[in-house]
């Protein structure tokens, strides 16, 4: 185990420097940069614009800003914001957290519902109840999720009901159960979005990997045997089709991740998709580049979380 978790952490360095590497040479390439609209102040000489590039690097040829940038990381800043004139990390570190709170919710939900609905659908593959969750779930598979997010936030608007952005009220109780109540009355509706975005994916494999399982011949044995329906479901086929599912979840928290970070926008939660979305507008090389990498950590902290439960789950794998 400790050989599979460095050669895995081995390849996840490698992919991290690989997304910092194209991130900033994509952002070196894109049109237009922080010092765009200053130039097009009368105001403001060629000359301040020039001592303020070379105060911050912009200068410089791009390994050179590469190779400053790195060091920055090596010291935990993650480079340097031109436009907040802060360092990097105190700046996202807050919204890594909202964005981990706002993805982990989505991500129990999900789970949560897909696995019990998909185990009854390929145990009940016939009936018409099945089919008509079936095609819900189609048209769910379908919508996007900017349509989602619009539908939720009219239904909030419409009735009062929940919040309609943010992640606190203004006035927000200093309890921690009041606290506690106000930040589940705010994740409802960026929640909701997610997990109806990604239920039909996980309904649909947790389907068919079930599906599978119970036309295997020990669950024919096993009914022969007359064990009881839910504990046969549970107990026997749902950890026999569990490689697949477990494979999903590292899939899952990608597809989350990346989901998380338009619904934050529409849903003006303060995760990092408002942050990078604003660091874009601002031609803030730093912080987007950061940004990308931490969205790609999780990732690969997702599939590395994969494969460390299939590990567990499958002595076959661990003897591979």
């Amino acid at each position: 185990m400790i050989r599979f978790l460095a050669l895995r952490l081995l390849r996840a360095m490698f992919v991290l420097m690989g997304v910092s590497v194209f991130a900033f040479v994509l952002i070196d390439l894109a049109p237009g940069h922080y010092f765009e609209e200053m130039r097009l102040n009368p105001q403001i000489s060629r000359e301040t614009i020039a001592a303020v590039q070379v105060e911050y690097g912009l200068d410089r040829p791009l390994p050179v800003r590469y190779w400053r940038w790195l060091r920055s990381v090596s010291r935990g800043e993650l480079g340097f914001s031109v436009a907040y004139k802060s360092p990097v990390w105190p700046l996202l570190r807050p919204r890594i957290a909202n964005t981990l709170i706002l993805t982990t919710a989505a991500l129990v939900c999900s789970w949560l519902i897909a696995i019990p609905l998909g185990v009854w659908m390929a145990s009940h593959p016939r009936r018409w109840m099945s089919r008509v969750v079936g095609m819900g779930n189609t048209f769910l598979l379908v919508t996007p999720d900017v349509l989602i997010s619009l539908a939720l936030l009219a239904l909030a608007l419409g009735t009062g009901w929940f919040p309609t952005g943010g992640m606190h009220a203004p006035a927000s109780d200093s309890e921690l159960f009041g606290n506690l109540k106000d930040l589940t009355m705010h994740l409802l509706l960026p929640v909701c979005t997610l997990a109806a975005a990604m239920l039909p994916v996980l309904v649909r494999h947790v389907r068919s990997a079930m599906l599978e399982v119970l036309e295997s011949q020990f669950i024919v044995a096993a009914r022969g045997h007359g064990i009881s329906q839910f504990r046969l479901l549970f107990r026997h086929a749902l950890p026999a089709a569990a490689n697949p599912l477990i494979s999903l979840f590292g899939v899952s928290v990608g597809l989350l991740l990346s989901g998380s970070l338009l619904v934050e926008v529409i849903m003006s939660w303060p995760g990092l998709g408002p942050m990078l979305l604003q660091s874009i507008l601002e031609r803030d090389p730093h912080v987007v580049v950061a940004a990308v990498l931490l969205s790609t950590v999780f990732l690969v902290a997702g599939s590395l979380l994969a494969d460390v439960f299939l590990c567990i789950a499958d002595p076959r794998i661990r003897v591979e």
